[in-house]
Order: structure tokens, then C-alpha cells, then sequence
């Protein structure tokens, strides 16, 4: 039997501007291999030898997994402890710069809208951007996102 926790983070604690900052994973290549030879297997991802041969000039990390990461450092850093009720999707997810093993990641999340739904009160949608860096700094990855989190119970 498992029990609900009361969340940390609701609706409210996400107000338009504000910043959080996450650490991620550094990656690491059988990892990137691994992903890669079962869900992206293009060659510059899953084939170390042709992927020097690639406009790349060696293996880079497949997007996906680097959106998969991302999500693990979001999970991780707040959603975790958020009122959260899943999410209707992503949108402009870009891949800026590729992903090599060995890099450590971070994630940089920004409040870019906070509304209360019109049709259920008792709960929010919050958009985000989600911008991944690498330790260069290097923007790797950015995509918004929506989390639809409950609001904060009133105080009887």
C-alpha cells in the first residue's frame, strides 16, 4: 500500500519569472550506446567508428536521450515534490549543441506562464522553458513544457 506524500510545491510556488536551477547527469558512452542501439540507431549514435566519419566527426548522444535526461533532472529538482497532474505536452523542443559522453549536464527551468484553469478551479497550468546546459555552458537543449499542478488547499 502505498501512500500520497503532501507535496512541497503547488500551483502557486511557480509564479511568471521565476528560475530554477537542477543538476544533471554527466553521460556516460555505453549509456549513449545502449539508448541508442535500441531506440535512435543512427550511426553517429550508435556506431562509435562510422560516427568520426559524421558531420559530427564522432559519437554524439541521441536527442531523445538528452530529452530523457532532462526529464530526470526536472523529476529530481521540484516535480518530485510538486501538486503535479501530468502534463498535455512539449512544444519547440530543439537540440542547439550535441551531447558527448563525458559532458555533465545541468537544467535551467524559467516560469514563462502561470494560469488557473477556467474549467477546474483547483488547479493550475504553469509553462515552462527548460534550457540545458553543458559544462561549457554550452546550451545543449531547450523545449517548453506544460505541468498542470494543483493549487494550494486553502487554510481553514
Amino acid at each position: 500500500m502505498t501512500t500520497e506524500k503532501t507535496p512541497k510545491y503547488y500551483f502557486e510556488d511557480f509564479p511568471v519569472g521565476f528560475v530554477a536551477d537542477m543538476p544533471g547527469p554527466t553521460v556516460d558512452e555505453q549509456e549513449m550506446l545502449d539508448f541508442a542501439r535500441r531506440y535512435d540507431p543512427q550511426s553517429f549514435h550508435a556506431d562509435p567508428e562510422a560516427a568520426k566519419h559524421s558531420p559530427f566527426g564522432g559519437l554524439i548522444a541521441s536527442g531523445w536521450m538528452t530529452a530523457g535526461l532532462c526529464m530526470r533532472a526536472i523529476y529530481d529538482g521540484y516535480l518530485k515534490d510538486t501538486a503535479g497532474m501530468g502534463s498535455p505536452g512539449v512544444e519547440n523542443l530543439l537540440w542547439k549543441n550535441p551531447v558527448r559522453a563525458g559532458d555533465t549536464l545541468r537544467v535551467r527551468m524559467t516560469v514563462l506562464q502561470a494560469r488557473v484553469s477556467a474549467s477546474k478551479p483547483d488547479r493550475g497550468l504553469i509553462t515552462h522553458l527548460w534550457e540545458v546546459f553543458n559544462q561549457k555552458d554550452e546550451q545543449v537543449m531547450e523545449m517548453t513544457g506544460i505541468t498542470i499542478a494543483r493549487r494550494r488547499p486553502a487554510v481553514q
